[in-house]
C-alpha cells in the first residue's frame, strides 16, 4: 500500500512538472521581445581584470597570504556572479534565436543558428567555469577558471548584434557596458 502511494504521488509530481515546463516554454515564445529587456550588460573589463592571472599574481607578491586569501575569495564570488549573469544572457539569446527561427526569415536563420550554437556553448561552458570557481573556493592553490567564458561573450556579442540587426533594427542589442 506504501509503494502505491509513493507511486502516485511520483507520478502526480511529475505531470505537474511537466505541465509547467510546457506553460513556460508557451509563455517564453509570446513574450521573446520581453526577453532581450531581461540581458543584463556586464562590464567585459572589469570582468577580464577579475581572471587576469598576471593581476592575481600581482596580489599574490603585494598581499601578506591572509589578506590574498580573503581578497581572492571575493574576487571567486565577483567571478562566479558575473559568469552566472553571462550564463542567464546566454539562455535569452538562446530563446531569441529560436523565436527567430520560428519566424522563417531566410536571411536571419544563418546569423540564428550560430547564435544558438555560440549561446549553447557559452551556458556550458559558464556552468563548466562555475564548478571550477566553487572548486576554487574550497582549495585555494587551483588557478583562474573562466577565461572561455570572457572569450565566448566577447564572440556571442557579436553575433547577437548582428542578428538583432537583421531581425528588428529598431531594438539595440547590448551584452556588455564597455565593448
Amino acid at each position: 500500500m506504501n509503494l502505491a502511494f509513493v507511486l502516485v504521488v511520483a507520478a502526480a509530481f511529475a505531470l505537474v512538472v511537466i505541465l509547467g515546463v510546457a506553460v513556460t516554454r508557451t509563455q517564453i515564445v509570446l513574450r521573446s521581445d520581453a526577453a532581450l529587456n531581461r540581458i543584463r550588460p556586464i562590464d567585459l573589463e572589469a570582468f577580464r581584470n577579475l581572471i587576469d592571472p598576471a593581476e592575481d599574481a600581482y596580489l599574490r607578491r603585494r598581499l601578506p597570504p591572509a589578506q590574498f586569501r580573503a581578497v581572492r575569495r571575493a574576487r571567486l564570488r565577483a567571478t562566479a556572479a558575473y559568469v552566472q549573469i553571462v550564463a542567464s544572457n546566454a539562455a535569452v539569446l538562446v530563446r531569441q534565436g529560436e523565436t527567430v527561427l520560428a519566424g522563417a526569415d531566410p536571411r536571419c536563420a544563418a546569423a540564428a543558428h550560430a547564435l544558438i550554437n555560440d549561446a549553447l556553448l557559452l551556458r556550458r561552458n559558464a556552468t563548466v567555469a562555475l564548478l571550477r570557481i566553487y572548486a576554487a573556493l574550497a582549495w585555494s592553490g587551483s588557478g583562474v577558471p573562466a577565461a572561455r567564458v570572457a572569450q565566448g561573450y566577447e564572440s556571442i556579442s557579436g553575433t547577437a548584434m548582428l542578428l538583432g540587426r537583421l531581425d528588428n533594427p529598431a531594438v539595440p542589442v547590448r551584452l556588455s557596458s564597455h565593448f
